[in-house]
């Protein structure tokens, strides 16, 4: 199986460049795994296609202001840094560009030297980890500094950084956020509660490895990048009881998806704890928990269209995607949903 296999033609006028006033009116293409068959909805009308007794998976990962622009302390050049991944408390692994330049040994200054940082080793992908020396708390220094580190396809200024959170965003640590969960509202999320329907939250920090484009032919020649997650024991029971009760675990998001699966043992229950997953799911991957999922539209050529895949068959997504282009449906981190189910 090839990445080719998973193209798709998209017009660049169908990437969303901002996020929608309203959160739960986006679009909402529901795609049926078994028949292939679609309809058009929109996005609160998800709540028609959870009943009582099913569990939705949540990821409640928070988005960091992860971009820091400084200078190379000596020559003043310009230096952009992305936070990918903590390693120990003042040590992150980093994107550093431009990177060729990027050498051990070299400090960076961010906000006239309220925050400096000092690249200590090269790693995998020519990422670096950057230990930062600075006085006071951490984060509120990177909240000063940072940016929302928003995808190269999106070019317009976000106007408020919230909207590239999920409203029930919790634990800091993503360098992207899980943009499935973008669509819920607390009302939206209080209806499906009141429906009796199961809400469980996961934790996955979004590294890049989720976003990077796939350079190999032979898509099983493709390592995933790990990324931290977390699972407490009272969610992993909510996840396990409505199993066993016979009910639907419909995950928000790939991340959140990815999580469960990494966390389940061959008998499709979730074990408790935490972890680093490299997990990359592809067609023939039989899910353990997953029973369907709450989805944005994706690249093409990417791990994530892979993933969906996976779940519902290639043919069926490619005409999936072919019919959401026909009718204009908005793309990527701040566009249109899907539900396959």
């Amino acid at each position: 199986m090839t990445k080719e296999d998973f193209n798709f033609y998209l017009p660049e006028e169908l990437i969303a460049q901002d996020p929608l006033e309203d959160r739960s009116s986006s679009r909402l293409l529901v795609l049926d795994k078994e028949t292939g068959e679609l309809e058009h909805k929109v996005f609160k009308d998800i709540i028609d296609y959870l009943k009582e007794g099913d569990c939705l998976v949540i990821n409640n990962t928070k988005v960091i202001p992860a971009r820091l622009i400084g200078e190379r302390e000596g020559s003043g050049a310009k230096v952009e840094l992305l936070l990918l991944k903590r390693q120990e408390n003042d040590v992150w692994e980093t994107l550093v560009k431009p990177g060729k330049k990027a050498k051990t040994g070299d400090r960076i200054s961010f906000g006239d030297g309220l925050l400096v940082g000092e690249i200590i080793k090269v790693v995998d992908e020519g990422n670096r980890l950057v230990k930062f020396y600075y006085e006071g708390i951490f984060e509120e220094i990177l909240d000063k500094l940072g940016q929302m580190p928003l995808p190269p396809y999106i070019t317009h200024q976000l106007k408020d950084k919230n909207r590239y959170q999920t409203v029930y965003a919790k634990h800091e640590g993503s360098a992207a956020a899980p943009t499935a969960g973008l669509h819920f509202t607390k009302e939206l999320l209080e209806q499906i509660a009141a429906k009796e329907v199961t809400i469980a939250n996961v934790t996955l920090h979004v590294g890049l490895g989720t976003f990077r484009p796939v350079k190999v032919e032979n898509i099983k020649e493709h390592h995933m990048h790990s990324e931290f997650y977390h699972i407490e024991e009272e969610e992993a029971e909510k996840i396990n009881n409505t199993k066993k009760n016979g009910g639907r675990i419909i995950c928000v998001g790939t991340t959140s998806c990815r999580t469960v699966e990494s966390a389940a043992g061959e008998d499709g229950m979730v074990k408790p704890g935490s972890g680093n997953t490299e997990i990359f799911i592809y067609p023939g991957y039989k899910f353990k928990v997953l029973d369907a999922l709450i989805t944005n539209f994706h690249l093409p050529e990417s791990t994530l269209i892979m993933l969906v895949s996976a779940l519902a068959g290639r043919e069926n997504v490619l005409q999936a995607y072919d019919a959401a282009v026909k009718e204009r449906y908005r793309f990527f981190s701040f566009g249109d949903a899907m539900l396959i189910s």
